[in-house]
């Protein structure tokens, strides 16, 4: 269920979760490719945990991509594809990005 206020970005990400799409946005002024993961909030803001795996940043991105926690409101330009779902092979820590995680792929998604 969609939380009552939230933005029309969280909205095109959570149809997108559920829909396994890929998303392209600007974000930080960069065009990036990302797979969402988790959407929530962390602090009172909208919050996505994401998998970059293509696109640019502010610094190098790894072969293969990495993980990157986004502030849904600054996600410009939010296209939604089809594609290849792309994900980290592990975690080192427990994802700090979302506090209350309203939609998570691997649970909500993929164990219905």
């Amino acid at each position: 269920m969609v939380p009552a206020m939230a933005s029309v970005n969280y909205r095109l990400i959570r149809d997108a979760i559920e829909s396994e799409q890929q998303i392209i946005c600007i974000y930080g002024g960069h065009y990036r490719e990302i797979c969402p993961h988790i959407l929530g909030r962390r602090d009172g803001e909208e919050k996505l945990l994401s998998w970059q795996f293509g696109g640019e940043t502010a610094s190098r991105l790894p072969p293969g991509g990495e993980w990157r926690c986004l502030n849904v409101a600054d996600m410009k330009d939010i296209k939604v594809r089809n594609g290849r779902w792309h994900t980290g092979e592990y975690h080192r820590t427990a994802q700090t990005c979302v506090e209350d995680v309203d939609l998570d792929i691997n649970i909500h998604v993929r164990k219905r």
